[in-house]
Parts: structure tokens; sequence; C-alpha cells
């Protein structure tokens, strides 16, 4: 499934054991930690040969690609290409065998200047998707466009519109599209179609891309299975996901930048702990939950999980304008403090009740990731350092609904930024000296502008850099009313909008970032309008977001 099979593997083929003893075959076990060139340099040493035919065009009787096509993971010279291919709903099953994919890019839609063809194995070990790997492009001042599609036997896939990095010296302008919570049964995904109409060049889509609860009756619309617990299970919630036609418009729009969050394995999971299990039992689900994500998403074959543990933190630079540093705030965290061991997840604390929450030693990314951070900060001189994150950041003291406003909030979430406090100051330290990061978030299902300060129980302490957190696509939030009340409990918070679904258009350029809040009129529509609820602008040098 490699971008660059070998000549003599370049044709649908089945990998077979051969036995030393007599004639007798098995199937080669899946092993998705093999290097494909590595097993291929190992198959005399080893007994194993590799036995193909061409596919037959009768085969497929059916469209394959029925999960839509996407692109994502950019460079300057190229991008990863990703399909899966699927058995007809009802009928034969794909064999068990790797199925030779041909794919086509070329710099127009009609495909009349194609730039580049070559095929890839799409192999049964990955659920028959396709990673294609494309590099060599020339490199360009302001993003290349280009134009993809793939081939089984007589059948061919939509097609998909993609792009690369610009150069690194360049100064060209970044419009991306700021997405997460995309859950099912609790609506459609509408704003994805509008999404697909915008003038963008690339989608960051930071968590929640599923959700894996069981089917809940009286719901917008049904998951296709119980909780999701195996490889299989997964497989096949994403397979339901990917089905959206709206959601499959706007991965065939742009390249995408993704990451995940917990409803990728579960909800409110920390490193190896969780609701429902811990330890080992835990780790074999967040194994099979890693691989059927990268599986069904466009990353590159460098991050293919290695049993419970995957490479997801990583950054794109789009030339001297912005560097995007994407985080992975769930595999590397400490557990969420003042939570039983015996229960797991998240609560809300107060420091009264906790003051351990105030520890400075606790961390949300994990003390590699943070240097990691760190380092690419501090090395950078992009006008803008734009950071892809899971969620709030800005601290954000809550009251019970029901609590009178003359009692003061003293809660605190503890799954979010608020729960790892020491962690969020060292970021902030080193921000201070920087002045142009911009964060982007999701995973509280509402829209919040906020200044990110020192000390945010102080309103004259200085602003270090500003906070952009995305509402959902289709997950639901609590009342505006209460957003109303968290505004005035924490007056850092410039915005706030729980009541609407949508997504967030943020452009930078060389003078500034602008934020444009949109919002459809009602996820449980499939034919919703949008709207924008507002505009903010960032000037570099200057953190704090201005509504326009």
């Amino acid at each position: 499934m490699r971008s660059d099979p070998p000549p003599d593997a370049g044709i649908s083929c089945v990998t077979l054991r051969a036995a030393k003893a007599n004639s007798d075959t098995v199937a080669l076990a899946d092993n998705a930690a093999m290097n494909r060139r590595h097993f291929l340099q190992q198959t005399s040493s080893t007994g194993l040969i590799l036995v193909c035919s061409r596919l037959a065009a009768q085969t497929l009787q059916h469209n394959p690609f029925s999960l839509g096509v996407a692109s994502g993971s950019p460079a300057t010279d190229g991008f990863v290409l990703w399909t899966r291919l699927m058995a007809a709903p009802g009928g034969v099953p794909l064999p068990n065998a790797a199925i030779e994919v041909r794919w086509e890019l070329a710099r127009d839609e009609g495909f009349r200047q194609i730039v580049k063809t070559g095929s890839a194995l799409a192999e049964p070990a990955f659920a028959h998707s396709v990673h294609v790997e494309v590099s060599g492009l020339p490199d360009a001042a302001s993003p290349a466009h280009y134009w993809y599609r793939f081939r089984v036997a007589d059948a061919t896939s939509t097609v998909g519109r993609t792009s690369t990095l610009p150069a690194h010296d360049s100064i060209a302008p970044l419009s991306l599209a700021l997405a997460s919570c995309q859950n099912f049964e609790h609506g459609y995904f509408s704003a994805y179609r509008h999404m697909a109409r915008e003038a963008i060049d690339l989608v960051l889509f930071v968590g929640d891309y599923i959700y894996e609860y069981g089917i809940t009756p009286g719901r917008v619309r049904q998951h296709n299975s119980a909780t999701c617990l195996s490889l299989a299970d997964y497989r096949a919630r994403y397979a339901h996901y990917k089905s959206d036609p709206d959601l499959q418009t706007a991965h065939a729009a742009c390249p995408w930048v993704v990451t995940w969050d917990d409803h990728e394995v579960e909800n409110d999971y920390a490193r190896d702990r969780a609701q429902s299990s811990r330890d080992e039992i835990f780790l074999q689900r967040r194994a099979a939950a890693y691989r059927a994500y990268w599986e069904h998403q466009p990353l590159r074959w460098s991050q293919l999980p290695q049993g419970p543990n995957a490479q997801m933190f990583r950054r794109y630079a789009w030339g001297r304008t912005a560097n995007l540093h994407v985080l992975d705030a769930r595999q590397y965290r400490d557990y969420q403090i003042c939570t039983p061991i015996d229960e797991a997840g998240s609560r809300t604390v107060s420091d009264k009740s906790c003051p351990q929450r105030l520890s400075q030693g606790s961390s949300l990314l994990g003390a590699a990731q943070e240097r990691w951070l760190n380092q690419g900060l501090v090395a950078s001189s992009t006008t803008f350092e734009l950071i892809g994150q899971q969620s709030l950041m800005a601290q954000m003291r809550t009251s019970s609904p029901r609590q009178p406003e003359s009692i003061a909030a003293e809660g605190f979430w503890n799954d979010s930024w608020d729960g790892y406090p020491g962690a969020r100051q060292r970021a902030l330290e080193v921000w201070k000296t920087k002045k142009n990061v911009l964060t982007l978030g999701g995973d509280v299902h509402a829209t919040y502008v906020s200044d990110l300060k020192l000390d945010f129980d102080d309103e004259k302490s200085a602003t270090v850099a500003t906070e952009i957190i995305g509402t959902s696509i289709s997950s639901p939030s609590w009342s505006q009313a209460r957003t109303e009340r968290v505004m005035r409990d924490n007056p850092h918070i410039k915005f706030g909008k729980s009541d609407q679904r949508g997504y967030t258009v943020v452009r930078v350029n060389g003078k500034q970032a602008s934020a444009h809040l949109r919002v459809i009129s009602d996820a449980r529509l499939p034919d919703s309008s949008v709207a924008t609820a507002a505009s903010f602008v960032v000037e570099p040098g200057r953190p704090g977001a201005q509504r326009v």
C-alpha cells in the first residue's frame, strides 16, 4: 500500500509462507509494524514467497470508493493521497488479498495535464486503505494546486483537489478552516458542505472525528453498532462516518491536517487510563483505535502506530507567514487531578477540595512534546505561530447552572488545561517572548475567543497570546445563558457562543490574522444555512483579539 511498491508487487498480490517440508501454505499473519521494504528483503531468508495475479475486472462490479477520497500531511513538494476500498453493502466481501489501485495527479480538474501516475497496494492488513506519499513536485511561492483520482478495474473514484505547502522563503497568505467534534448521532454534517465552498487552503481538525459510543435511541441519526472496542469495531465506525456525503465533500476540497482527542478511543482517557478499563486491557483497545485512525486518515507511513503508540505531534511551515504546530494532548498526559483511580475520566474540581490542582509538575503534553514545542517556537521567525491543540487553554471558572450569581464561581474542569495549570504556565512563559502565538482548539462544543494571560485572576495582567476555540460540527453544548455567565466570571474570555454548531475560518498574512466564526442554523437539519456570528483580528506583536 506504499506509494513506491517494488516492481514485482505492482499487481494484486497474496503473501504466503512457503512450507519447508511440504507444499502446504498458510497466509502470513498481519504485521503492521514491519516495514514493507524490510519485509520484501527478508523473503528469501525466511521462506516467504510472493504470489501475484492480476485482479480480474469482473471481481469489482460496484463502486469500491464509497468512502470518498482525501489528502493531507502536505509538504512543499508533495502530500499524502488517501482512499479505502469497500465491498458493496450486502455484497461479496473484498478478496483477502492486496489489490492494485492506480492513481493519477494532474494540474487541472479535467486531467488533461497529468504530472504523476502510479500504483499502490490496498492491503487487507490495513483494511484495504491506501496511503500514497507523493513527493518531488516543484516548490512554488504559493501553494500549488493539483487534482487526483484513483482507479480499480473499471471503477474510478471521485476527484479530489489538494495542494502543496508554499516554499520556505515565501510570504504566501494562509486560509484554514478549524473543525472538531462531529457526533454522528447528534446531527448532520452540513457544516462541511458550506466549508467546502470557502476559499481555504487546508482544514485543521483538532479531535473527536468519531464517537465511540453505541446506539442511542431517539437521536437525529444512529450509530452503526454497540460501543467500539475492537479493531473491527473502530474500522466499521470510521466507515460509517466517512459515508457521510458532506464530510466526503470537505475532504475532497483541500488537504487536511488532523490530530485526535479522546473519542477516537474512549471518552476522557488519559495515557493508559480510561473510564472502562485500565493499563494493559485499555492499551489493547488504544492500539486498535490508533490503528483504525491511521487507516482512515491521510497520514504518512512514518505515523503508522506501533501497537498503542503513535507519533502525532508535528509541524508544518507555511513559508515565512506561519508555523502550524499540531499537538497530541492525550497520549502522554498525566492523569486528571483529583479523579479517583477507580473512576477515571473528568470532573469539575475546586482549589478548596483539590489543592493539588496547582501543582507545577503536571503535564498535559508530556515532557518530550513540551520540549519539542518550545524549541520549535524559539527557533521560529515566522509572522505568526499557530498551535493546533485539543481543548480550552484559557482559565474558565464555572459554577453550577443553579448557583446564584452572587456566589463566585470556583469550579475548574480537570480534563482541560485548567486541570494542568502548571503546564499552561510553563507554556505561557515561553510564549510571552514571542507575542505572536495564536492557539486553535475545540473539544468544548462552543466558540470562545480569549486573551491568554500569565495571571488570569488579574485583569491588568499582560496578554501574552490569543486563543480561538471553534465550535463543534454537530456535538451539542450547554445553554447560551450559561455561556454568558461564564464570560462574566472570566473577563479574559472576550466572546462565547454555545448554542450553534459550525466551524471557524482563520486567515493569516504578514499584517494580521483574522478569525471568522461560521455557524449553521440547526445541525439537526440536513439543509442548514450558514452565517458569520462574529469576526476578530489579531496583529503580530500585539496579542489579544479585536472584534471587527
